[in-house]
Formats: C-alpha cells, sequence, structure tokens
C-alpha cells in the first residue's frame, strides 16, 4: 500500500512539473491549429444542428397553419350549411299560413333556396 501510494505521488509530481513545461512554438502553433480546427468543426456542427432544428419548426409551423386552414374551412361551412337550414325552417314555417297551391309554392321555393345555399357552401369545403 506504501508503494502504490509513493508511486501515485511520485506520478502525480511528473505530471504536475510536465504541465508547466514550456512548449516550442511549433508545437504551440500545432495546437493552436488544431484548436481552431476543432472550433470551426464544432461551431460547423453547431449551425447544422440548428438549421436542422429550425428546418424541422418551420415544418411543424406549415403542417399547423394548413390545420389551421382547414379547420377555418370546415367552420365556414358548418356556418353555411346552419344559416341555410335555419333560413329554409323560417320559411317553411312562414307558408303555413297560405293556401294549398300557394303553400306548396312557397315550400317549393325555400327548398330550391335551401339547394342553392348549399350548392354555395360546399365551395367552402376544404379539400380533402
Amino acid at each position: 500500500m506504501k508503494k502504490s501510494v509513493l508511486g501515485a505521488a511520485v506520478l502525480l509530481a511528473i505530471v504536475a512539473v510536465g504541465c508547466n513545461k514550456q512548449e516550442s512554438v511549433s508545437d504551440t502553433q500545432k495546437d493552436v491549429a488544431a484548436a481552431q480546427a476543432e472550433r470551426t468543426k464544432d461551431v460547423a456542427d453547431a449551425q447544422r444542428d440548428a438549421q436542422k432544428d429550425i428546418n424541422s419548426q418551420q415544418k411543424d409551423v406549415r403542417d399547423a397553419q394548413r390545420d389551421v386552414n382547414k379547420a377555418a374551412a370546415e367552420g365556414s361551412y358548418d356556418v353555411a350549411v346552419a344559416k341555410a337550414e335555419g333560413d329554409h325552417k323560417i320559411a317553411v314555417e312562414s307558408c303555413e299560413s297560405l293556401s294549398k297551391n300557394a303553400q306548396k309554392n312557397c315550400k317549393d321555393e325555400a327548398d330550391a333556396r335551401l339547394k342553392m345555399a348549399k350548392a354555395e357552401a360546399e365551395k367552402l369545403k376544404p379539400a380533402s
């Protein structure tokens, strides 16, 4: 045990002395060049990763915007159909007080307006 502790102490002393040893100018230049090359590679890797993350997020944004647009179109369609059906109910109810033939013509006209309104609403539906 004493030998291993002594050996470790000697090794640490050698390493400590070696750390403070002055390098030659050419060795220092090589180390600096290697550090600069490593920095350049690390920066390029970080920039590539950052751009990859940005591209991924932009794709997510485009997908989300497409979902929003689709929801808005579906909502517009649903509103138009609800309005057309409500208008139809009101028109049919207002036909009730008319005579038999006039009532039939009135309801037929209301049905035709409903059909036209639904056809217009179809234009609002999102493409599937």
